[in-house]
C-alpha cells in the first residue's frame, strides 16, 4: 500500500499536464481524488496493531473509508464537468446535487455494519456516473472519444474489487492458504489501484480535450 501512495503522491503530478489543461481546478481535485484513498488505506492499516477497542477500530474504519468517499465524490467531478460542458446551467447543479448526494453516501459508508452496506452506500454515486455516460454514449454528452471506455472500465474493475472482497474469494474455497498473500483485500487494494489509474487516464484525456473544444452554436 506504500508504493501505490508513493506512486500517486509524486509521480501523479509529473503526469498531469498542468500548463496545457485550461480548468486548473479540474486538475487538482482530480490528483486529491488520486491520492486520499490511497492515503487513508495506509492510515487504517498502519495503525491496526492498536490496542484502543472497537472505539479507535471504527475511527480508523471511518478514516479508510473517508478516502473512499472522496475518489468517489472528487473522481467524478471532472467527469460531470467535462460531459455536460455546453450545457453551464445544468453543469453546475449537476456538481452541486453529486456534492450532496456523496455528502449522505459519506454518512451512509461511515455508518454501515458490513461489507455489504458498506458498498451499497456508493450506489447512487454510480447511478449517476452512469448516467453521465449514458449521456456520452448517446451523444447528448460530451468528452474526449477514448474516455468513456477509461470510465467504464474504471468502475467496473472497482465493482469486481468490492465484490471479491465481499465474497472472500479466494481464502473462501482454501482457509488459511492465504492468510498472507493473494487473499481478496489484497486483490481488492490491486485492483482498487487499477481502476484509479483509468479514473486518470480518462479525467487528463477530458481535461486537455476540452482545453481546445468549442461548443456548437445554437
Amino acid at each position: 500500500m506504500w508504493i501505490p501512495l508513493l506512486g500517486f503522491l509524486f509521480l501523479l503530478p509529473v503526469n498531469i499536464p498542468w500548463t496545457q489543461i485550461a480548468v486548473s481546478w479540474l486538475a487538482v481535485v482530480h490528483y486529491l481524488a488520486c491520492i486520499m484513498p490511497q492515503l487513508g488505506s495506509v492510515l487504517y492499516h498502519l495503525f491496526m496493531n492498536h490496542e484502543g477497542g472497537e472505539s479507535v477500530y471504527q475511527k480508523l474504519l471511518t478514516l479508510d473509508m473517508c478516502g473512499v468517499c472522496i475518489v468517489n465524490t472528487l473522481g467524478a467531478l471532472p467527469i460531470i464537468y467535462c460531459t455536460l460542458i455546453c450545457y453551464p446551467s445544468t453543469r453546475y447543479m449537476a456538481l452541486f446535487s453529486y456534492t450532496a448526494l456523496s455528502s449522505y453516501a459519506i454518512y451512509c459508508a461511515i455508518t454501515a455494519h458490513s461489507n455489504i452496506t458498506r458498498l451499497c452506500s456508493f450506489a447512487w454515486q454510480a447511478f449517476f456516473r452512469f448516467f453521465c455516460f449514458f449521456l456520452r454514449w448517446v451523444g447528448l454528452g460530451s468528452g474526449h472519444p477514448s474516455s468513456l471506455h477509461c470510465y467504464v472500465v474504471m468502475d467496473a474493475v472497482a465493482l469486481l474489487g468490492g465484490m471479491i472482497n465481499i465474497a472472500r474469494i479466494p481464502e473462501r474455497w482454501k482457509p488459511g492458504k492465504f492468510d498472507y498473500w493473494f487473499n481478496s483485500h489484497q486483490i481488492m487494494h490491486i485492483l482498487a489501484v487499477v481502476s484509479i489509474l483509468y479514473l486518470h487516464w480518462g479525467v487528463i484525456a477530458d481535461l486537455l480535450w476540452i482545453t481546445g473544444y468549442s461548443c456548437p452554436l445554437e
